[in-house]
């Protein structure tokens, strides 16, 4: 049914992949979100320390990096649908079993554990292992559209689950939202193949005529490179990988530091709680639209230019923050919230783009998996390094300029794995086409 489903709507089917990630993304990602929602009534119910019981989540965050790798291996052997389902169930069985919690282990095992595993697979890991397969000319505006689900999720779920948790109690919260993610994703994640080419499609939807097999081939600019039938070993003995590595560590140090302590700074620089609330909604709302405008922009003119554009976003958001003291009011905040959303949360477009076009093949998940590893180690070290400095020295300035360190080398270490260098993005091969042959790009670029 499926299959025939996919032969009708050949071009469509690549875009029904990437609304089923969409909802995935939006409901699981911020599953794992609401920690920040229960934590305070379970605090109250219990009367545990804090630090004990908000260990659960970075508890999960361990729980990631140890799956991250061996998530790879699981992609490439059994594909999405059995990840997803196994990411969903997880998710869902966290959730649900939460509510008959009475010690501290439980949260970590829960909350931490099941829901922190869970999400790793449904989540930025887990969907860009398989995502990049099904699009080449769109693939950056593809990710991007996948992918602003977290936002989406973050603006229209999130009010509505405090809501329900102030009127009914978090375990009736975590009750509704284990129930939502099985009843809800299970059946849409059935829809979901490795690859086109397993129900007789081509990347974006293409036929498969020569014209769309050349297509697909011209964007190789290095076939020497494109060839190797790249292993998570042999990947590893390259300085491309590692100049990756430290790029995802460096950009995601920078992004949670900031959203962890953008919060308590603005209330300490003079901003009411509820005006440091907006800023921090605002950030997901901004980030949509931003996310989709980059990784559309992605699509023309490269993954090195935007992923630069993602950092400096995050450039100009510490910056901002730096100067806030002497600059304080809305102005300087409505600053922070657009290059932070709309532009600093546009490296989510490229992420999953950026390594697959460098070590496309057969045993890709690993690869990917290892690197996401890196990107978490960076998420995790962020916020601890910017607590670190702020406890020593009393203020976060030292902490913000290692952060816009962090956004440079970012930068720079991806044009040093030079993406563009294997595989150019559709937007440069129409330019080039033009270029040499004006009356033919739409024949081999576009068809």
């Amino acid at each position: 049914m499926i299959e025939k489903l996919a032969r009708r709507l050949p071009f469509f089917y690549g875009w029904v992949v990437v609304g089923v990630v969409f909802l995935t993304m939006a409901i699981c990602v911020n599953a794992r979100t609401a920690f920040s929602l229960i934590f305070p009534p379970i605090i109250d119910e219990f009367g545990w320390e804090r630090g004990v019981t908000a260990g659960a989540f970075s508890f999960g965050f361990v729980v990631s990096a140890v799956l991250s790798p061996l998530l790879g291996r699981l992609m490439d052997r059994r594909g999405p649908r059995v990840v997803m389902e196994i990411g969903i169930v997880a998710t869902a069985a966290g959730l649900l079993l939460a509510t008959f919690t009475h010690e501290p282990w439980h949260v970590y095992a829960t909350l931490g554990m099941l829901v922190g595993a869970g999400t790793t697979f449904t989540g930025y890991t887990g969907q860009a292992l398989f995502l990049p397969n099904w699009f080449v000319r769109r693939r950056g505006l593809a990710i991007s559209v996948a992918f602003a689900g977290v936002g989406f999720g973050s603006i229209v779920m999130l009010p509505a689950l405090q809501t329900f948790v102030e009127r009914n109690g978090w375990r009736a919260g975590c009750t509704m939202l284990g129930v939502t993610v099985l009843v809800v994703l299970v059946p849409l994640n059935l829809l979901l193949r490795r690859g086109p080419e397993e129900i007789g499609l081509a990347p974006d939807g293409d036929g498969d005529t020569p014209a769309a097999a050349r297509a697909r081939r011209v964007n190789v600019v290095d076939p020497a490179w494109a060839a190797v039938d790249w292993t998570l070993a042999r990947a590893m003995r390259t300085a491309r990988f590692w100049w990756i590595a430290v790029a995802y560590f460096a950009a995601l140090f920078a992004w949670y530091a900031v959203q962890v302590h953008q919060t308590k700074y603005l209330t300490e620089t003079g901003f009411s709680a509820q005006q440091a609330a907006w800023a921090l909604g605002a950030v997901s709302l901004a980030g949509v639209p931003g996310q989709i405008a980059l990784g559309w922009l992605s699509d023309r003119i490269g993954r090195e230019v935007v992923w630069a554009i993602g950092n400096l976003g995050f450039l100009v958001t510490y910056a901002a923050l730096l100067a806030l003291p002497a600059h304080p009011g809305m102005p300087m905040l409505y600053v922070i919230v657009t290059a932070q959303g709309a532009i600093g949360y546009g490296l989510t477009s490229v992420v999953g783009a950026i390594p697959a076009e460098i070590f496309e093949g057969r045993h890709y998940g690993p690869i990917f998996g290892t690197l996401m590893l890196s990107a978490l180690a960076g998420g995790a070290m962020g916020p601890w390094f910017m607590g670190f400095v702020h406890d020593r020295t009393g203020t976060y300035t030292l902490a913000f300029w290692f952060a816009i360190g962090c956004t440079l080398l970012s930068a720079f270490a991806v044009w040093r794995a030079a993406p563009s260098g294997v595989r150019v993005v559709a937007g440069r091969v129409r330019a080039a086409q033009a270029d040499q042959a004006p009356g033919t790009a739409h024949s081999t670029a576009d068809s």
